[in-house]
């Protein structure tokens, strides 16, 4: 049986490569729609955290009818003026806020890049498909942030999208579907571009027909952003999405990066394990580095 390192010590690994990722402070927090959100009120709520298990240590926050995101600067005197729009998962009926939200926050402010964590709707709506409220609000919310990026110290040029999970599929949703909104237009805000300029996807659901091909709703073209993909081949919510967004981007001539590993799962987002899955933050921000997106303003 092949040695394994020890858990403690890829955690320590782990804190070593990533100083920074202390729990994030205080954000600031804006709703995303002016009034009532489209299509509600629905029945829905009040919004609350699902019990916490030993095997689930992960805060779920479900009953979500107020679409809001949350600003995490970067220190000033390490801002980069980058910025990435947080979709955290859930499979479209609950959101991991700390798994793959304020944790994320963290880590992304280690590189001096802006964060905002989108608190999209949840769960799905009666007789709507369950992906529309939560690309109502991804849309709205990119707008938000491009519209506050001088105030923000942010470049309104690099701002991009992260989502893991049904986060990941509504990441590639709202990067495939920004030429028109998924709502009736409210106010200036809307007229501002809600195209993310580059994609972070963790472990996507749902994005693959059975023949293997992209879902109806997720059209690549050349105007797509680029792309950096992980998955695990073991993750039981099928690999194969990935693969299916991976050639369609290829196949369009889009910047596309992907990590195939071999084992880990679903659902981990930056907590360490023994599996290489693990080393995706720092492949992610080479990435980063790499497109010239971690520059300085």
């Amino acid at each position: 049986m092949p040695n394994r390192i020890p858990l403690l010590l890829i955690s320590s690994l782990f804190s070593f490569i990533f100083p920074a990722l202390a729990q994030a402070g205080t954000p600031t927090t804006l709703p995303v729609f002016p009034t009532t959100a489209p299509g509600e009120p629905s029945g829905i709520g009040p919004e609350h955290l699902e019990p916490v298990t030993p095997n689930k240590p992960v805060d779920r926050l479900t009953d979500v009818t107020v679409p809001s995101i949350a600003l995490y600067p970067a220190a000033p005197d390490q801002n980069t003026g980058a910025a990435v729009l947080i979709c955290p998962g859930g499979g479209y009926k609950a959101l991991a806020m700390d798994l793959e939200g304020s944790e994320i926050a963290t880590w992304l402010n280690s590189l001096g890049v802006n964060a905002i964590v989108l608190k999209y709707r949840v769960p799905p709506r009666k007789d709507t498909p369950e992906y529309l409220p939560p690309l109502q609000d991804a849309q709205r919310a990119m707008s938000l942030v491009r519209k506050n990026a001088i105030d923000w110290k942010i470049d309104p040029r690099r701002i991009g999208i992260l989502g893991f999970s049904a986060g990941g599929n509504l990441a590639a949703r709202l990067s495939t579907n920004y030429q028109q909104r998924a709502y009736p237009p409210m106010d200036d805000t809307d007229a501002i571009s809600c195209r993310p300029d580059f994609t972070v996807l963790i472990y996507p659901a749902w994005l693959n027909e059975k023949s293997g091909a992209l879902i109806s709703g997720v059209k690549v073209t050349v105007q797509t952003p680029p792309m950096f993909i992980v998955q695990t081949t073991d993750d039981p919510i099928n690999p194969e999405s990935s693969i299916a967004m991976y050639l369609a981007l290829k196949h369009a001539k889009v910047s596309v990066e992907m990590h195939l590993y071999a084992q880990g799962g679903h659902g981990y987002g930056l907590r360490p394990s023994e599996h290489p899955v693990s080393t995706w933050p720092a492949r992610c921000a080479e990435w980063m580095r790499a497109m010239k997106l971690l520059r300085s303003p």
